[in-house]
């Protein structure tokens, strides 16, 4: 008799069953699954017991488990501020956009061809900020307001040699009035790279020829609006540029920093539909001049055309990217915050110009009321000038008072030594005016004072000087008047997610990338009110359900790792890189160590690799690989004795990105330990470590862990990401701290992220994995996803060269799959297969890294065997039609994967000019007969859209004229 729950979520979250399972190890020739790990993972590093401690629960009563957690987060109404704001997630978009699998599991979008939906949402981002700000180019989103400011400090630092008078310029000027949390971030990033930050207050400053830039904030951090415009001119005079952090929603109303000379502006989207979530994610903007375009970090999305001389969209200057600059890129942006920007664009085209006024008038105009029923009420108000933030001055007694009361009414204000802040947001409404000045006058004492609202609307009048009224138009495209209506809104939102490929249609098989399942169960707990209406300094005895999450998952990462702490700031791996080299830095500096600044890394590492190695201050020492992709430990020990006084440490991946484990770990990480270095290990590719070995056994000191790759986070079209970081004991007192939140460890450096514990809403979604996998669960998983790398691995290494194996001829989670030679047998590029793979449904795996002219594949475990047997059925069909031209029954330059995609409007024209037939361009396999993803356009040119930049949305007729 069954009488307790069994629908075990590991059922749920792995491919293939039983039987599929014994399939695939006869296809591999394995007797069984034991017997093909051991032939992949080495026996040295493997763990000497099972982990253990955590068994599974059911979906049902996770979801019972996590709701009671979440009760014990009290919602308190937020009055903070400090560039986080309670804001409404139209539903319309939170259901069809932030719910939707459709949008949030698709992945970074390099295939240009089959990710046009999200990339002109993405375009419909830059525009909206391009006319906020009057910049004249955005990208699309970088990781949060803290990391924007720091990303304005590297590029205004990397292009002071414009103006020769500024080339040894080592000074940062940052207002003492920008956010707390953000001065923290760029003191963190300013350090290891020598820049001196000096602060204070820009009416006053007096000059210094070093200074070759600064920030200010408009409105500054604490809610005055004041003209910068003199200031930012002053700055310019004495040759250094200015970046203004400022509020998206207030330059509805403000004049845009553009138009008062910026040269940069950045700030944060959320307040545009996106949640709280007790601090993330969120997407940053980020705006510039044109003329720093090669400079600008993170992605920028651009017009081109396609092969049928149609406009399209890709990510334009692609030679950006760090793993083609390394060690001379300018930033190590790799994740973005694509879904956020998404979710912030449809909220900027949903309200439109219009509707985006009326909020931010209105947000001012309860700004105002209080203002004035505050002062009626004989306290001071510190702002001549504001938005949306009254900052009250108060002496220690009243502001004692305010506090106990406030609190008491589960209210929380931003305290100051001399007053506090109120922040006005969207969902304030008057009756919460109302109680805040019942709280005011009762500490005042004033009963005799009466408070009308009424009024007090008509006591007031704008707080905006009049030299920063906004006066110019913005957002008058018609994407941001056409779509106001639910219907119309919904339409367009399906329209766009119709236009990409995601997991809903088919696997996406991308080498280093983890595309797994993005459980529904997972995902639920981030839309609850008891996480995502927090905010992120709202004090700890109101966070408790948080920070139950917290430790849970962080004793899970340290029991997966065998680390001792972990830190979850970093909220993407390229900044859990960062994070974790700075740890090293500082534990070696403690030391008397301090000269330590080399770092080796493999010519296979990972491409941020090098980028954050060079940001934490490093120099970087690249060492070979050998014939089978090791790393070659001949070299690595010469270049190791060699820098053996000042080697720092070893950056490694493991197992290696060339797809294997390498027999030589263990010997590596002691060489470097031996020479007095510390080992970094690259965490991208843990999906085939939990369980069976961990960072700690194989001999390293600190590692990140791509939560949106092992351990579910979706990729959300290009971000969301967290990188938290695990450290030996050694190292655990050197975590990051916070400037606002008092974390990290004894000796812990300033942050290097926003908020304390980076995007802390979507940890609920890698706690739900792991605490419904349960440790077998986790460790089976981990099998799997080797099974199915090498189930691929044995199909396709009859038709294709598979460029690396272990010593047993076994792959570990992903392997390499070598093209080049069709180059030469029949002119066919590792592109052209590629692009092929989209006529057949299916996203192409990684093309050309971390070898030029190849295919990184990795199935993941989340793939049952009908996926995995569709692909490859598909790459070997591609196989025969490379053939075909190989032996001339195919044209050279008129074939299937030179043409392709095929769009469903150029196989039913009435004109065919083609050799090959219709039927063979669009339905190749049979099973697209019954279910196909059309490419909605031809294949995108990157030369044209590069040589012709076009970063916002055109209007109609410059797409006339690409057209014809």
């Amino acid at each position: 008799m069954i009488i307790s729950r069994s629908d075990r979520f590991v059922n749920r979250h792995i491919g293939p069953d039983n039987s599929e399972i014994e399939q695939m190890l006869e296809t591999i020739g394995a007797d069984s699954l034991s017997e093909l790990i051991a032939e992949t993972v080495p026996s040295t590093i493997r763990l000497a017991k099972p982990l253990s401690g955590l068994d599974a629960r059911t979906e049902v009563e996770f979801l019972d488990d996590i709701k009671k957690i979440g009760a014990k987060n009290k919602i308190y109404k937020s009055y903070i501020g400090m560039g986080y704001y309670d804001t409404i997630t139209p539903p319309v978009i939170l259901r069809n956009v932030m719910e939707n699998p459709g949008w949030y599991t698709q992945y970074t979008p390099y295939q240009a061809e089959i990710a046009q939906g999200r990339l002109e949402s993405l375009l419909n981002f830059q525009t909206m900020v391009m006319d906020l700000t009057a910049m004249e180019i955005a990208n699309a989103s970088l990781l949060d307001e803290a990391t924007a400011a720091a990303e304005a400090m590297h590029l205004m630092y990397a292009v002071r040699n414009q103006e020769l008078i500024k080339r040894d310029a080592n000074t940062i000027f940052v207002s003492d009035t920008i956010f707390p949390q953000t001065l923290d971030v760029i003191i963190t990033r300013a350090e290891p790279l020598g820049i001196r930050v000096l602060t204070g207050d820009p009416s006053t400053l007096q000059w210094d020829d070093d200074i070759f830039g600064a920030i200010i904030q408009y409105p500054d951090g604490n809610g005055a609006v004041s003209d910068p415009s003199n200031f930012i001119a002053m700055c310019h005079e004495h040759h250094a540029h200015v970046a203004v952090a400022s509020d998206l929603l207030s330059l509805v109303l403000l004049t845009p920093p553009g138009e008062l000379g910026a040269d940069i502006v950045f700030g944060s989207a959320q307040r545009f539909g996106v949640p709280l979530g007790y601090g993330g994610p969120h997407a940053a903007f980020f705006a510039t001049k044109d003329a720093f375009k090669r400079q600008l970090p993170g992605r920028i999305i651009g017009l081109s055309i396609d092969s049928y001389g149609k406009p399209a969209l890709r990510m334009a200057l692609q030679t950006r990217e760090q793993h083609i600059k390394r060690d001379k890129a300018t930033s190590n942006i790799c994740t973005a915050q694509a879904l956020l920007a998404n979710m912030a664009a449809m909220y900027g085209i949903y309200h439109g110009p219009k509707g985006l006024k009326v909020i931010a008038e209105r947000v001012h105009g309860l700004a105002v009321v209080l203002s004035n029923g505050l002062t009626k009420l004989g306290y001071t108000v510190a702002n001549a000038g504001y938005f949306d933030t009254v900052k009250v001055i108060l002496d220690a007694d009243k502001l004692k008072q305010i506090k106990i009361e406030t609190e008491k009414s589960g209210i929380n204000l931003r305290y100051f030594n001399d007053g506090v802040g109120i922040s006005i947001d969207e969902t304030t409404i008057v009756s919460d005016i109302e109680a805040l000045l019942g709280l005011f006058k009762n500490i005042k004492g004033t009963n005799g004072v009466k408070i009308e609202i009424d009024e007090l609307v008509a006591m007031g009048t704008a707080a905006i000087p009049s030299s920063v009224i906004r006066k110019t138009p913005f957002m008058t495209h018609p994407i941001f008047n056409s779509h106001h209506s639910e219907t119309e809104m919904l339409r367009y939102m399906k329209y766009l997610e119709n236009r990409d490929l995601s997991l809903t249609h088919s696997m996406i098989a991308l080498g280093s990338c983890t595309m797994k399942l993005n459980a529904t169960s997972e995902m639920i707990p981030v839309t609850m009110p008891e996480f995502g209406k927090i905010h992120p300094f709202a004090p700890l005895d109101q966070t408790k359900g948080y920070q139950e999450m917290f430790t849970a998952l962080e004793k899970a990462l340290c029991d997966i790792t065998g680390f001792d702490a972990v830190s979850l700031q970093p909220n993407a791996g390229s900044q859990g890189e960062y994070a974790g080299l700075l740890v090293i830095r500082e534990y070696l500096k403690a030391q008397g160590q301090g000269h330590r600044d080399v770092v080796v890394i493999p010519a296979s590492a990972h491409g941020t690799n090098p980028a954050s190695a060079v940001m934490a201050g490093m120099k970087v020492v690249v060492t070979k690989t050998d014939e089978n992709g090791n790393i070659d430990f001949h070299d690595l020990k010469s270049k190791v004795e060699h820098h053996k006084s000042d080697l720092a440490a070893l950056m490694v991946t493991y197992p290696s990105t060339h797809g294997v484990f390498e027999e030589q770990i263990i010997d590596i990480c002691d060489l470097i330990h031996s020479h007095g270095g510390q080992v970094y290990m690259d965490g991208a590719n843990m999906n085939a470590q939990v369980g069976l070995t961990s960072p700690k056994t194989i001999g390293a000191d600190v590692c990140h862990l791509n939560l949106h790759k092992t351990f579910c986070i979706p990729h959300g079209g290009g971000g969301p990401g967290m990188g938290p970081i695990g450290v030996a004991k050694h190292l655990a007192p050197y975590l990051s701290g916070h400037a606002v939140v008092p974390i990290g460890g004894e000796h812990s450096t300033h942050a290097v992220s926003a908020a304390p514990w980076g995007s802390s809403s979507i940890l609920l979604i890698s706690w739900a994995y792991i605490a419904m996998m349960g440790y077998d669960g986790l460790t089976h998983a981990t099998e799997i996803a080797i099974l199915n790398a090498n189930y691929i691995k044995s199909r396709l290494e009859k038709h294709f060269p598979i460029l690396y194996q272990g010593k047993h001829g076994r792959v570990a989670h992903e392997m390499i799959v070598d093209m080049r030679g069709f180059k030469q047998s029949a002119g066919i590029e590792v592109e052209d297969i590629a692009k092929r793979l989209i006529d057949y449904g299916f996203h192409a795996p990684t093309v050309s890294f971390p070898v030029a002219g190849t295919l990184m594949v990795e199935p993941t475990e989340s793939e049952s065997l009908h996926e995995l047997d569709r692909f490859c059925d598909a790459l070997i069909a591609i196989k025969k039609e490379i053939e075909e031209v190989a032996d001339g029954s195919a044209d050279k330059t008129d074939n299937v994967l030179k043409n392709s995609p095929h769009t469903i409007e150029s196989v039913v024209a009435d004109n065919w000019n083609h050799a090959y037939g219709r039927e063979k361009a669009a339905y190749p396999a049979p099973w697209l007969r019954q279910s196909k993803f059309w490419a909605p356009v031809g294949r995108v040119s990157g030369a044209y859209g590069d040589r012709n930049l076009v970063c916002a949305c055109p209007p109609i007729e410059e797409y006339e004229e690409v057209a014809n």
